[in-house]
Order: structure tokens, then C-alpha cells, then sequence
């Protein structure tokens, strides 16, 4: 089959988070392979992890297909996963070569068939191709149909034909068009119909051809997506836990950073409640160890803040790493636009008390003005001087409207001062927000089948009520169905940490690993 210049991929999402989700698999495969011939490999492993040993490269091999399949399953339960059709980057040197080679073989053929007599040799190969990707079409039971194609686009026949002069390449093309119509989905016909009425040579309609054979492709793969869905959905769990463990019975040091991560989060509460600045605690014994909810809910936690450009996450994690990137993103500008809209009722008060549709003006136009505002050059300070502007400029409209006295120079400068400060991670308006935002979600995660704590927000995040619920249905959903996957190697993890051969000493909060909590900024 000729090179086309456009190719199938296996999601819907956009590029960048595609390609994340397979370079971070791919990067814990290089690791795990490099982990194979070091001694470092072992720091993190488990009390009753075994030495780690050189795996043979089929294995490895095993472990990458596993890690595919494992990610393939994943985004079919999770996500909407999609196939589609990418040309990927147009000024690529991938894709400049390989559109090059695709005209060079289409003006071959032309000029093959334009000979006196005529050179099908490429024509033939191309009508061999299209047979093969008509049966890939079929059903197992379409017996007469297969029987039909293989008949009509008999291969040692058309060759004789083509030996003899005799061969009717445009009435081969109307067979196969004719075929593709009864194949296609009901989507396709318009295209079909294209191909029908084409009165184009013969080389642009095999070009056409091959092109809507292509989408017809994709069309049957995303079917067979929709059928495996509901019941990848009813066994995934079970599916993706052996996928997984297959992966960590070929690479024992599959879970180093989340035994990493689930220990942080065990340190950091014994720290809290036992901390070791207060030494009258110290006749008092060994506080009550947490339990596994309550580790694993405040592992989780972290994921709002972690900083996720220097930090890999845990093993895990990382088919979700793109989601979990979104909740902190959305979260993070959400959070912002809650802070803006509490310095400007706490500073303007009683003249917009009340004020709702000014409020929700106020919150559209700052969420837009924040849109982008986790991207590396997006400058943070600059765009709340602007917001503070656009602020001051509706709230004096408003104002006006009410018969009360607009805004004077320096209320406004100072009213854009206090909106800029909230880009300092000390500010105390910001300080609240994420406090609060901090609390609600240990609420949701402390009780995550009860839907009405979903509802319960702090008064200070009222403005972003409905924006923090739909945000926590997505991190709560997300951390359901991590747990039912991967439960058992986390309670196995939380068991070895607590019982093994002594349970973590605290560390101070200087020494605590940094692949944490990190700041979200």
C-alpha cells in the first residue's frame, strides 16, 4: 500500500496530552531498563523487596507491550478515546519526506499507465492491497461476500489480463467502490457517492480510494472501541490490576516511586502528630499509627500541588498524569479568580452588596483574563494588573448605575495593588483560598460515596461553588477508580511501610523529600 499522507492515531485528546501520557510511559520503561544494571535501583524499595536482577530483553519487550496494553485499556475505561486521522506537523522532516515519496510514487504510476503499452505492475499491487483491507472489513460469517471479492479481484487473473492487454482497471475501480459502499457506515456515503461520480484518471481516483478506505478504517476501529467499551467498563479493574502486575513480576522496581510517595505522606503525619519541636510530648509514648485511608487520602492530596514539570508521579499514576495536570490547572485559575473577588467585596462592600449579575460579570471576565495562566510565559503579575484595571473600569459602571460615588485614583491603585499581591504565595487572601480549597477536597476524599459533601463549600468559595464541585467530581472520580485498580499493591505497600521492620521515623520538615509537596506556582 502507497504511502498516505495522512495516519491513524489512538485518541482524541490533543497532541501534547497524547504525547505526554506515552513519554512518560516510555520514560518509566527507559528507567526501569537502566535500573536493571544499577545498584542505586533498590534505595526505595519495599522491606521485603528482593535485589534487583538483569531481566532478559524479552522480557522487557513483555513489559512494554503489557505497559501499552495497560495505557490502551485505560483510556478506553477512563477517557474518550477516539482514533483519528493526524498528519502531524506540516513542516516537519518527517512529514516533508514522506509526502515527497508519496507524490513520487503516485507520478510513477501515472506515468507507468501512460505508457504504450501500459505497465501495471504497481496498479496490480495496489488492487492487491485494496482486496486485503476489503476482507479485514468483513464479518467472520460474510462467507459469500469473501467468496464474491476473491472471485472478482482474482490476482493471478487480473495478471494474465494485464500480461494480455486485457485488463479493465476502471471497471475493477467501480467494483471496489461498489464493495466499499456496502462496508461503509452510513457516515461514508457521501464519499461514496464522490467516488461514484468521479471523472477523474484513474491514478487520482485509486488516490481517492485509498483515502476513504482510510477513514473507513478508522470508522472501524472506533466501533470496535464502542463494543469493547461497556465491557472493558464491567472488567477493567480486574484486567488492568493483572495487566499490571504481569509489569511488576518483569520489573520488580515498578513501584519505587509510589512506595516513595506513599511513605512521604505516612512521614508527614506522623510528623503532624507527633512533632518533634515539642519535646514534653516525649514521655508520652508512640502516637496511634494512621491507617491506610487516611495515608493514602493525604498522598492524594498532594497531587493539587505537585509540580508536575520536575516530578515524575508515581508509577500508578501516570495514565493519568495529563488529568491530574488539568485538575490543578483548572483549580489554580479558579482559585485566583475566588481571591480577586474577595479583595473586591472586602474593599468596596456595601455599594455591590447584593450585586449578583455584576459578580458573575466580574468572575467570566477574570476567568477569561486568566485562561493559559499555568503556561511557563504566562506572566502572572502583568495580567493582574490588567484584571485590576477591568475590575476598577465595570466596577465604576456599576457604580454609576447605582447612583454611588465611582471609584477615586487612589482606591483604584489601591484596589489594583491588592489584586496584584495575591501573585505572592504569602498574600493572606491567598493563604485562605487554598486553605479552604485544601480542606474541602480532604472532606471529599474522607468520604467519597457521600455526593452531598460535594456541596458542602466554605463560604469564602462561594463565588466558585459550581466550578469546585465539577472540579471534585473529576479528582474524586479519578481517585475511585485508581484505588479500585491498584488498592491492593497500595495496601500491600502501607503494610510493609507500618509493619515491616519498623515503621518510618519522622524526618524533619527540611529533610522530607521534595517530590511532593511542592508549590503549585
Amino acid at each position: 500500500m502507497p504511502l498516505n499522507n495522512e495516519q491513524p492515531t489512538s485518541t482524541s485528546r490533543s497532541e501534547d496530552q497524547g504525547s505526554d501520557v506515552e513519554s512518560s510511559l516510555a520514560s518509566d520503561l527507559d528507567c526501569s531498563r537502566d535500573s536493571f544494571n544499577s545498584d542505586s535501583s533498590s534505595k526505595h524499595c519495599t522491606p521485603s523487596s528482593s535485589p534487583p536482577r538483569i531481566l532478559p530483553r524479552d522480557e522487557v519487550m513483555e513489559a512494554g507491550r503489557d505497559l501499552f496494553n495497560l495505557k490502551l485499556v485505560h483510556e478506553i475505561v477512563v477517557g474518550d478515546v477516539r482514533a483519528e486521522l493526524s498528519q502531524g506537523p506540516q513542516n516537519s522532516l518527517w512529514n516533508i519526506v514522506r509526502q515527497n515519496l508519496y507524490e513520487a510514487f503516485w507520478d510513477k504510476l501515472e506515468t507507468e499507465l501512460n505508457e504504450d503499452p501500459p505497465e501495471y505492475q504497481h496498479a496490480i499491487k495496489l488492487v492487491e492491497d485494496i482486496r486485503e483491507i476489503l476482507l479485514l472489513f468483513l464479518n467472520p460469517g460474510a462467507n459469500r461476500m469473501r467468496t464474491q471479492i476473491m472471485e472478482v479481484l482474482d490476482m493471478d487473473l487480473i495478471r494474465q489480463q494485464a500480461e494480455n492487454d486485457a485488463l479493465d482497471i476502471q471497471g475493477l475501480a467501480s467494483y471496489i467502490i461498489s464493495t466499499m459502499g456496502k462496508l461503509c457506515a452510513p457516515m461514508r456515503d457521501e464519499e461514496i457517492r464522490k467516488l461514484r461520480e468521479s471523472t477523474d484518471n484513474i491514478v487520482t481516483l485509486l488516490k481517492e480510494i485509498f483515502r476513504v478506505l482510510d477513514l473507513m478504517k478508522l470508522d472501524n476501529v472506533n466501533s470496535t472501541i464502542e463494543i469493547l467499551r461497556p465491557l472493558l467498563q464491567r472488567n477493567g479493574v480486574e484486567y488492568q490490576r493483572q495487566l499490571f502486575q504481569s509489569i511488576l513480576d518483569d520489573l520488580p522496581t515498578a513501584l519505587n516511586r509510589t512506595t516513595a510517595w506513599i511513605q512521604s505522606a505516612l512521614e508527614e503525619l506522623l510528623l503532624a502528630s507527633f512533632p518533634p519541636e515539642k519535646p514534653d510530648n516525649a514521655g508520652k509514648g508512640q502516637p496511634p499509627l494512621p491507617g491506610p485511608v487516611q495515608i493514602l487520602n493525604a498522598a492524594c492530596l498532594r497531587f493539587l500541588t505537585w509540580d508536575f514539570s520536575k516530578t515524575l508521579v508515581p508509577e500508578t499514576w501516570v495514565m493519568d498524569k495529563y488529568r491530574l495536570e488539568e485538575i490543578q490547572q483548572q483549580l489554580r485559575q479558579w482559585e485566583t479568580v475566588n481571591e480577586v473577588l474577595l479583595i473586591v467585596h472586602s474593599k468596596i462592600g456595601g455599594p455591590i452588596q447584593g450585586a449578583s449579575l455584576l459578580s458573575d460579570r466580574l468572575k467570566r471576565m477574570i476567568g477569561v483574563l486568566l485562561e493559559g495562566m499555568h503556561k511557563p510565559d504566562f506572566n502572572l503579575e502583568e495580567t493582574l494588573e490588567g484584571v485590576g484595571a477591568q475590575v476598577c473600569s465595570e466596577l465604576n459602571k456599576s457604580l454609576t448605575e447605582r447612583s454611588s460615588p465611582a471609584l477615586t485614583p487612589d482606591q483604584q491603585a489601591t484596589l489594583t495593588g491588592q489584586i496584584c499581591s495575591i501573585s505572592q504565595k504569602e498574600n493572606p487572601i491567598r493563604t485562605l483560598v487554598e486553605d479552604r480549597v485544601q480542606q474541602y477536597f480532604m472532606l471529599l476524599l474522607s468520604d467519597p460515596k457521600n455526593q452531598t459533601k460535594l456541596e458542602e463549600v466554605s463560604a469564602s468559595l462561594t463565588a466558585i461553588k459550581p466550578e469546585l464541585v465539577a472540579i471534585g467530581k473529576t479528582f474524586i472520580s479519578l481517585i475511585n477508580y485508581n484505588r479500585a485498580v491498584y488498592g491492593p499493591f497500595y495496601m500491600d505497600i502501607i503494610r510493609k511501610l507500618l509493619f515491616g521492620s519498623s515503621p518510618p521515623t519522622p524526618i524533619p520538615h527540611q529533610q522530607q523529600a521534595p517530590n511532593c509537596h511542592v508549590s503549585h506556582e
